[in-house]
């Protein structure tokens, strides 16, 4: 939303928006509350979603937090509520722009120097799974896609 508010104001400059410019504007009011709700309930289950999601992923594949003889699993966790959160917020702001330039091309970098990519794919497709038990299917609706978009940027070889 914001950055389709940005663009607005730099396309629209000297003049009104048409309401084909506004109509994105429209679209997030009658998808606010949903939002909101949603936003809510993922802050709600965080805690749960997580420990289900490294559950899951820890019987798919018990070495993928190992590197060596060092355990990863704390890194994964900090790293993984840190995507969450942030894109908790992008749903809720319905601006999944400034995730992908604001932190998932980062992110994507950090993860392919540590050779992470492979978790990042499994950790974002099993999350997909997990949301949808805790969500409404109209909310798993509108926040899966942010996280197919996390999988595919950060799980891409």
């Amino acid at each position: 939303m914001l950055s389709q508010l940005r663009k607005l104001s730099y396309e629209t400059d000297g003049r009104y928006a048409t309401d084909e410019e506004l109509a994105f504007v429209d679209d997030y009011a009658r998808s606010f509350y949903l939002r909101v709700q949603t936003y809510q309930r993922l802050q709600a289950v965080e805690a749960v979603i997580v420990r289900q999601v490294q559950a899951k992923l820890r019987s798919l594949n018990p070495t993928l937090f190992r590197n060596s003889d060092a355990d990863l699993a704390a890194k994964w966790k900090r790293d993984t509520i840190r995507v969450l959160r942030y894109s908790a917020i992008v749903m809720l702001l319905n601006d999944p722009n400034t995730l992908r330039e604001r932190l998932l091309f980062w992110f994507r970098t950090v993860m392919r120097a540590f050779g992470a990519e492979r978790s990042c794919n499994l950790t974002y497709a099993v999350m997909q799974e997990v949301v949808k038990q805790h969500l409404t299917p109209t909310q798993a609706q509108i926040f899966c896609p942010i996280l197919e978009l996390n999988r595919q940027i950060l799980g891409s070889l």
